[in-house]
């Protein structure tokens, strides 16, 4: 099948890669001459791994082509995605469509017989309505269904959850539309993928309430680690004793800094405000942005007080990790933005190590010095910090690290190590939700 994917962010380019894996001819397009030119020379502009081999291998079989004028590869598409940016408006915390509702506009005068018009951007409920609405408006006599397909791809392992997901969403009542969403996703069938069909109304929100749910769940978490700290208790025993319970699960109890990232915090501001706008209050989901923003907010006061003062001047601190999480260079509404500025307003010095977040992270985190390495950072730091928990810092050599230390204080909120390990190395050692 030919496939047109309008955007080459993170879930265009993901999705329109592994589709053109499948066997279908994919054309993804842009308005950023720059992220065209860069995708032609074989550049991804984003860090996932894996994507750079998958994108040279379907562009090299001609099965993946990147352009600036979509016009031709729109109106030979069998599908047209719009995977375009949804941000949360700044003033009102709804989502800015004004991306979405310019692709409408575009696609509408180009189309050529039937055309399935897919939204994979994060919408809100009713969005789908107006996609149609605005198509219908712009060319009457178009033979089109708009189709809601939500992407669910977590990042860092985002190529294996489009190839073997733990299901399909597909929002449509069109016949014709079905059957052409059911032959892109055929290749999923040797999975048996489930594909769930839904009202159109009813994908969108499923979308948002699964966004939702997992923020609660990792809020909860937090939440039960700050009441082990209290009462003496292990919150990592406490996720493993609730998360063997089949009607709970393990995943998502990583008790940590607060989540960050381009889906939680937006999405969950997205549904709140949906929700009061249609006069249902979604309260859990209110508390749990509220809780959130406090949380990342109060990690660097535990920074101050692993340290033993909350006069930070002329301390340096090291962190390891600035990236929302692991295997990913994404930077949006990550923790590091919050507890690294504050850390900053109290006096601190910030050095910093991370994999691949740190050129995107320099122009975010005023101030801050980046290192090349995790020894780098720690050396000559007062007290330092593990804020990412990439796999590189899960194995460092603790002697070496001690000496590099002006004190010896490890402030670790994403509980990589072991108190008792810790201590033994003479290490001050301030976890989550230990006790």
């Amino acid at each position: 099948m030919r496939v047109a994917m309008i955007g080459t962010g993170y879930v265009g380019l993901v999705s329109g890669a592994c589709f053109a894996d499948f066997g279908h001819v994919v054309t993804c397009i842009d308005k950023d001459p720059s992220k065209i030119e860069r995708l032609e020379r074989g550049e991804i502009p984003i860090f996932e791994p894996g994507l750079d081999d998958l994108v040279a291998r379907n562009v090299r079989e001609g099965r993946l082509f990147f352009t600036l004028e979509g016009a031709q590869a729109i109106k030979d598409a069998d599908a047209v995605f719009i995977a375009v940016g949804t941000p949360t408006r700044r003033g009102d915390g709804h989502a800015d469509l004004s991306y979405v509702y310019a692709a409408a506009e575009e696609i509408a005068g180009l189309i050529d017989g039937f055309t399935v018009v897919v939204t994979k951007s994060t919408v809100p409920v009713g969005t789908g309505d107006e996609v149609e609405a605005i198509i219908r408006k712009t060319n009457p006599n178009a033979q089109f269904a708009v189709v809601s397909n939500p992407e669910f791809l977590r990042e860092g392992a985002a190529i294996e959850d489009f190839k073997r997901p733990d299901r399909v969403v597909v929002g449509t009542d069109d016949e014709r539309a079905q059957a052409v969403m059911r032959d892109l996703y055929r290749p999923l069938s040797l999975n048996e993928t489930p594909i769930v069909f839904t009202g159109r109304r009813t994908s969108e929100l499923i979308k948002y309430a699964a966004n939702a749910f997992l923020a609660m769940k990792i809020t909860f978490i937090n939440e039960m680690a700050d009441l082990c700290e209290k009462v003496g208790a292990d919150v990592q025993s406490v996720a493993k004793g609730i998360g063997l319970d089949k009607r709970i699960g393990a995943k998502f109890l990583n008790a940590g800094p607060g989540y960050g990232g381009s889906c939680f915090p937006k999405d969950t501001i997205a549904l709140v405000k949906t929700a009061q706008q249609y006069g249902a209050p979604t309260r859990l989901i209110e508390t749990t942005v509220e809780v959130n923003t406090a949380r990342k907010k109060a990690m660097a006061e535990k920074v101050a007080e692993a340290m033993g003062t909350r006069e930070l001047t002329g301390k340096t601190i090291g962190v390891l990790g600035v990236t929302f999480k692991p295997n990913t260079d994404d930077m949006r509404d990550a923790p590091s933005l919050d507890i690294l500025p504050a850390l900053q307003a109290m006096g601190a010095k910030v050095q910093a190590f991370d994999p691949e977040g740190a050129k995107e992270a320099a122009h975010m985190l005023a101030g801050v010095e980046f290192k090349s390495g995790a020894y780098d950072a720690a050396e000559g730091a007062d007290a330092l910090v593990i804020l990412t928990e990439w796999d590189q810092f899960r194995a460092l050599d603790l002697d070496r690290l001690k000496s590099l230390l002006k004190t010896p204080v490890v402030v670790d909120l994403r509980n990589v190590y072991k108190p008792a390990e810790m201590e033994r190395h003479g290490f001050t050692y301030a976890s989550i939700g230990r006790g």
